[in-house]
């Protein structure tokens, strides 16, 4: 396990039985409280945008919001929000994807992005692949190309790295810890 690695992994909170029984949360609030590791994980989500020529970093709703956004300022490009349906302004493309019981929707400002976009999605967690793949559907549906997916964990029991490597057609997945 490298520097980095350990000190991220130290400042994430297990809670147990949260938000249902038999649930173990990572809770990652005292990562973000501490300076040195909020630093350290938004210059490793840089340098990954930067490796991939990303021109745009999207970040998911809610917590790809709080590490997309200083990724992005930090690598000098542009940051996109996709947020839950209903969320933004105006003109909206959507995209519907399936949840475990049910289904959800979410949406981006097509305008932000154009053909000559590279775009990282950046989240906090990539657990069964849902959410990230419906991304990387509504960034090829709004005209520009996926440069790549990078979380702060991947849950790897859960399988959402099998699920979102073939929508990524090559692109990379990065995780900076699997869990």
């Amino acid at each position: 396990m490298t520097d980095i690695q350990e000190l991220l992994l130290s400042r994430i909170r297990d809670v147990a039985d949260y938000p249902e029984p038999g649930v173990m949360f990572k809770d990652i609030t005292p990562l973000l409280a501490d300076p040195a590791a909020f630093t350290a994980l938004t210059d490793a989500l840089a340098e990954i945008a930067e490796g991939t020529g990303a021109t745009k970093v999207v970040g998911l709703e809610a917590r790809g919001f709080i590490l997309g956004a200083p990724v992005a300022v930090r690598a000098g490009i542009g940051f996109i929000p996709v947020r839950k349906a209903g969320k933004l302004p105006g003109a909206t493309l959507a995209q519907a994807y399936d949840l475990e019981y049910g289904s959800a929707e979410i949406e981006v400002h097509a305008e932000d992005l154009t053909a000559e976009d590279r775009v990282l999605v950046v989240d906090d967690v990539l657990a069964t692949g849902g959410t990230a793949e419906a991304s990387v559907q509504l960034i090829r549906r709004a005209g520009a190309e996926v440069a790549g997916l990078a979380v702060l964990m991947e849950l790897g029991f859960l399988s959402g790295r099998a699920r979102l490597e073939p929508s990524l057609n090559g692109a990379p997945l990065e995780a900076l810890l699997t869990v």
